[in-house]
Formats: structure tokens, C-alpha cells, sequence
């Protein structure tokens, strides 16, 4: 159906329109026009406003009309990243980042805004690492007005600087911190990790060295971080690849110490990670220390220290501590009661299924596993349970021993390994969720400035998981981080005019931008 004026002269030479609906048929084959309904005269129309009220009535039943008359005055320009670009900038301020940097190269007369290409170096890591080319393309998909401008080169100029000012940085992070949050960094737990080249890398650098990526083939740099015993980190150092831990925790302890204001530092180590004479040498340089044991490879701890009586003090929920001291060396041994029930549970499961194999006749095949053989009596072709095997194993169910130098008391000596877990999971974070490596920068500055954008992505990220943990928030930082990435800043021209509209939110979007004390930004705003 469509719309037809048709038209008469008047005798006086004047034109009168009627305004008809029709629509097209077929009479014997022969297309026709049949009038559907009549409006009345054009003119009138017009002036009693009756076209416009008609149009209006019928476009409530006309949504694709409607769609496209609003698509003629619209026009979408384009999307781009905002909720995480939002958050992440508040904490980069509130931290004192921006404040910091802005002050060192006030001076300096750069043409870009240095400080905006450093933040956006540390945002993509964040959110989707990749190379300084990379990024110099990635930036136009994030809504940030300072990122206006900034190409490649500006990267790479930006990395000299960052390596110009890294300890400085750290050390005015640190005081900033320790006045907002009264930390006393009393404890200090280190880890380390190594980072692979793809190419030879800088010369005295990049070094073959112990991989931790299993990547013996390719050179590698050692990099160490500090962090507080609430897992933010304080420092970061970087050594050649062939450095071992101890020499590196080593300096990274006297470089700490003569930086920031550390009354003591104690050593919180994984169990079987340090020797002997490690310990010997951080006794050496002042250091105190706290390390796990390895109960079955140290003979005074299974027959003595285990075997010792004295009471279990509780310190937190499945956890309970109690002290012995043997020749001259402090013992903390920890137990966890839920555990040693599932492993009770477990090694009668396993005894039983032992005893109906013995029945059976089938001792070689049992001689020859070892999970079974370690509780097993063989003589000859004979074999029986060890009975004294069973009841040695049972001292370690739920259990793990603790050895320290340190004046703690027990239940902090525990705490404080328990601690070093979750350190150890939050420098996972800065190696595999970032993608510190590899790297492919080829000068000595640039590849430490690289591992200092990682560091500062990583304190952000350590940052935001500290306050969703303390607004309850029980989902984790990549999944709250996911949903902020959907909240997106649409541009938009309606009739001529630009406007700024945010998609909706969803998910845990909101939380992320309530843990950063940002406001969630309205949804159209006129620019």
C-alpha cells in the first residue's frame, strides 16, 4: 500500500489535491490501483496538522520506520575500552604514581606526556599484553584522553625514563604506602623467578643460567621481588641469568635496607629451598630467618622432633602450632587436623587394598610399586604390611616443620609461612597473568625498564585485589577485571552533535568500580 494525490482544475485555473491510500491489484491479469481509504483534501490536511497526527498514530505500529528515521540523525563512531581504564587510572593516582612521575620530568621539556605513555604501558599489561608496537595501536582502543598524541617512539623514550627513576619511584611508593596504611615492614618475604630472551638479548644480562620455564636452550635474566608480609611488593631488582638465589637475595636484603627504613628483615622460605650453607650465610649478614623443612629427608626431624610430646596451641582455623628446640635449633612444628584426617583416611584406604592384593598371591607386582612397597615386609617371595612403616608414617599426617633463628613466637613464626603462600601465588600473577616474558627489547635499560612497567601492573593489580577483599567481593580479580572490560565508551553524533554513552553493566562490574571509589559514569553525556 502507498499514498496517491490526485489532482483537478478548477474553472478558474486553480489546482485542488486529494490524498488517497491505495493499493496495487491485479484485474484480469492487468495491474490496477485500488483505493484503500480516503483522507480528504491535501490542503486541508495540512493546515488542521491532520498528516503529522496520522504519521504519528501509524508509527506505533511501524518500528522499523521508526528505527530508520532515528538511524538518519545517528551515526555511531566507535567503542573503545572504559571500565578498567577508569578504575585503573584512580588507583594509579591514589597510589601517588602519576603525583611521583609528574614531578621527576616537570623539568625535563618532553613534547609528549611521558607520565600518560608509562600509565598506558602498565594498563596493557594488564589487560592485553603485547609488544611497545603494539601498544602504540592498542591505545586506540582504549577511552583515555591523555593517550591522544602518543606513538611508538613515545614508548620507547618513556622506558628510558621509568629506568632513569625506578628506585626513586619505589622508595617514594614505599613511605606513600606506609603513611596511608602504618606498615611496619619488619618481615619481608622474596621470591624469584627467571624470564627467557628470544635472541641473544644484552650483553652481560642475558646469561644461560637454572630455568624455571624449562627453556635451558635460551638465555634468561633472574628477576627477585620483595614484598611485605600483606603481599604488596615493595622492590624489584634484576640480575643476570646465571645468578643464584641466595647471592641475589643477598644484595636485594642490602639494597633494601639501605633504601627504606627496615628495622630487621627475616627470610620466609619454601621448604627444601635453602641449604646449609645458605643459612649459614644469611646468618652472616644479620639476617634472620624462617624455612621449611623437609620432614622425611631430615633424620632428627621424623625421629625426634615429630616424636616429641607437648601440646598443640591453636593459632587460626585448622592450624595449630607447638615449639621444640634439639641441639641447639628452634623447631616449629604445624598441624593441620583436617588434613591429617583425609591422610589417615587415605593410607587405610590404600593398606586395605594392600591386604586383598597379598591375599590374592600377587607380591611382585606389589614389589614393584612403589607407593605400595615403602609399607611392606618382603622376605623372599613372602611379603607382609610393616607395621612399623605404617605407624612411622602416621606422625606426619596434617603436619609441617618449620625451622628459625628468629625470636618470634610460634604462632607468628606460622602465620608467617602460611603468608608466604599466598606471596608465592601473587608472583605467579606477576609472571603468568602479565606475561612478564619473553622479552624481545635488545639494550640493558630497556629490558629493566620492561620488568619495571610489569612490576608497577602488578602493584595495581595487588592494589585492586586488596580493596575487593575488603568490600567482601569473593570472586577473583580476573573475573571482576572480565566484566569491567565490557563496559565500553560508545561515540556517538546525533544530529550533528557528539555525545559520549557507556554500555550497561553487568557481572561484577559495579564492585569493580566501587573497590576503586570511582563513580560509574552516567549513561550519555553531551561532549
Amino acid at each position: 500500500m502507498y499514498l496517491r494525490v490526485k489532482r483537478f482544475r478548477n474553472k478558474d485555473g486553480s489546482v485542488r489535491e486529494y490524498l488517497y491510500i491505495v493499493k496495487g491489484v491485479r484485474v484480469d491479469g492487468k495491474p490496477r490501483q485500488k483505493v484503500v481509504a480516503y483522507l480528504g483534501r491535501l490542503d486541508e490536511l495540512r493546515e488542521e496538522g491532520a498528516i503529522d497526527s496520522l504519521v504519528e498514530g501509524l508509527s506505533r505500529y511501524a518500528e522499523r520506520a521508526k528505527v530508520m528515521d532515528v538511524a538518519q540523525d545517528l551515526f555511531c563512531h566507535s567503542a573503545k575500552e572504559y571500565g578498567p581504564a577508569l578504575v585503573f587510572k584512580r588507583l594509579w593516582e591514589e597510589l601517588g604514581l602519576g603525583e611521583f612521575l609528574t614531578r621527576y620530568v616537570a623539568e625535563r621539556g618532553f613534547e609528549f606526556d611521558v607520565v600518560a605513555a608509562i600509565y598506558a604501558m602498565v594498563l596493557n599489561r594488564l589487560l592485553a599484553p603485547c609488544s611497545k608496537l603494539g601498544v602504540s595501536r592498542w591505545i586506540e582502543e582504549v577511552e583515555e584522553p591523555s593517550f591522544r598524541g602518543l606513538s611508538l617512539h613515545h614508548f620507547y623514550r618513556a622506558l628510558d625514563v621509568l629506568y632513569e627513576y625506578k628506585g626513586r619511584l619505589e622508595e617514594d611508593l614505599f613511605r606513600r604506602r606506609r603513611d596511608l596504611f602504618s606498615q611496619e615492614v619488619d618481615l619481608v618475604f622474596f621470591d624469584t623467578t627467571t624470564v627467557s630472551f628470544h635472541g641473544e638479548g644484552p650483553e652481560g644480562l642475558a646469561e644461560y643460567g637454572y630455568s624455571r620455564d624449562r627453556r635451558p636452550d635460551l638465555k634468561q635474566i633472574v628477576v627477585a621481588v620483595a614484598m611485605t608480609k600483606g603481599g604488596m611488593p615493595i622492590a624489584h631488582e634484576v640480575f643476570p641469568g646465571s645468578t643464584s638465589d641466595v647471592r641475589s637475595f643477598a644484595r636485594v636484603i642490602a639494597s633494601l635496607k639501605e633504601r627504606f627504613p627496615i628495622g630487621r628483615v627475616i627470610m620466609v622460605s619454601d621448604r627444601g629451598t635453602v641449604s646449609e650453607g645458605n643459612l649459614s650465610l644469611l646468618s652472616g649478614l644479620g639476617l634472620s630467618y624462617i624455612v621449611g623443612v623437609r620432614m622425611r629427608r631430615v633424620r632428627e626431624v621424623g625421629e625426634e622432633v615429630l616424636s616429641r610430646p607437648g601440646r598443640y596451641r591453636e593459632v587460626a582455623e585448622n592450624l595449630k602450632v607447638k615449639e621444640v628446640r634439639h641441639e641447639g635449633r628452634r623447631y616449629i612444628v604445624c598441624l593441620n587436623e583436617e588434613e591429617a584426617e583425609r591422610e589417615r583416611k587415605a593410607r587405610e584406604e590404600m593398606v586395605e587394598k594392600l591386604r586383598e592384593k597379598l591375599a590374592r598371591g600377587g607380591v611382585k607386582s606389589l614389589v614393584g610399586n612403589r607407593g605400595y612397597r615403602r609399607y611392606l615386609n618382603v622376605k623372599g617371595a613372602e611379603a607382609e604390611i610393616d607395621e612399623e612403616a605404617l605407624e612411622r608414617e602416621a606422625r606426619y599426617d596434617g603436619k609441617y616443620v618449620l625451622l628459625t633463628d628468629s625470636d618470634l613466637p610460634a604462632e607468628e613464626v606460622a602465620l608467617a609461612y602460611k603468608g608466604l603462600w599466598q606471596v608465592e601465588a601473587a608472583f605467579r600473577e606477576l609472571k603468568d597473568q602479565l606475561e612478564l616474558g619473553p622479552i624481545y627489547h635488545w639494550t640493558e635499560p630497556r629490558v629493566r625498564a620492561h620488568v619495571a612497567v610489569c612490576f608497577l601492573a602488578f602493584l595495581l593489580e595487588v592494589e585492586f585485589e586488596r580493596r575487593l577483599s575488603e568490600l567482601g567481593v569473593e570472586v577473583s580479580f580476573r573475573e571482576v577485571l572480565s566484566d569491567l572490560r565490557r563496559v565500553k565508551a560508545v561515540h556517538l553524533e546525533v544530529k550533528g552533535k557528539p555525545y559520549l554513552a557507556r554500555t550497561e553493566l553487568s557481572g561484577q562490574a559495579y564492585q569493580g568500580f566501587r573497590a576503586a571509589g570511582v563513580a560509574v559514569p552516567p549513561r550519555v553525556v553531551e561532549l
